[in-house]
């Protein structure tokens, strides 16, 4: 099943006078279930297009059929109601609160839901989730008490508290040691074995090993787009 199609997807900026030309038509498709790595090297255009694909930023033409919808005109409260219940966000920066809990930390997606969650319900979610990532000790830490893997695990906690089907990660072992990169990782895969389609923007090709499709950019269009085999022995070669 096509959660995403693209169909001739550009992207431009005016920089003054002059016209800067990001994506120049893409065309793609990503199933239901897919875990995919975005990469390329800087300027390639692949951040522009996670900001498209993640409703972000709008196109300036061609079409995006999310789950059958084209969203590529929609209003910005249309595409943030879609990024709210239909998408989850890790980035490289944690982007944390200093002063707040984890547990309350991995609660505030819900404060913007389409429903109300009562104040018990969101408690139990995010207990659930945090357990799911490994941090049912830690509820009740601050991000100061927490190892920087333990700050991006609080982080896809946050991610994962509305379920969304879709998530994104924009480099997010940039800031992890080379343990806790393959953790955060065998984390990715087994969310993805449990059906949330991953999309995963990285420059470092062993991260981008570790996902079952790479895409490639250059020039603000899709250069390469392979199935992984054997993801796992890539990651550790």
């Amino acid at each position: 099943m096509k959660l995403i199609e693209l169909r001739g997807i550009r992207k431009s900026f005016q920089l003054g006078e002059v016209p800067l030309h990001v994506l120049k038509g893409i065309d793609l498709e990503i199933g239901q279930g897919e875990f995919v790595a975005l990469t390329g090297s800087s300027g390639s255009g692949k951040s522009t297009l996670m900001n498209t694909l993640g409703c972000l930023d709008r196109p300036s033409s061609g079409q995006y059929f999310l789950e059958g919808r084209d969203v590529a005109g929609i209003s910005n409260d249309a595409r943030a109601g879609i990024r709210n219940s239909r998408m989850g966000f890790v980035f490289q920066s944690f982007n944390l609160l200093p002063r707040t809990r984890a547990i309350d930390q991995v609660q505030l997606p819900l404060a913007y839901a389409d429903k109300f969650v009562p104040a018990r319900e969101a408690k139990r979610r995010a207990e659930a989730i945090l357990r799911r990532v490994g941090l049912g000790e830690r509820m009740d830490h601050f991000p100061s008490q927490l190892s920087g893997g333990q700050q991006q695990r609080v982080a896809i906690a946050r991610a994962l508290i509305n379920q969304p089907p879709l998530l994104f990660a924009d480099e997010p072992t940039g800031n992890l040691d080379s343990t806790t990169t393959q953790e955060v990782l065998q984390m990715f895969r087994q969310l993805n074995d449990e059906g949330i389609t991953i999309l995963l923007v990285t420059h470092d090709p062993k991260v981008a090993a570790a996902c079952k499709r790479v895409i490639r950019m250059s020039d603000g269009l899709i250069e390469s787009d392979s199935l992984i085999s054997n993801q796992v022995e890539r990651l550790k070669g």
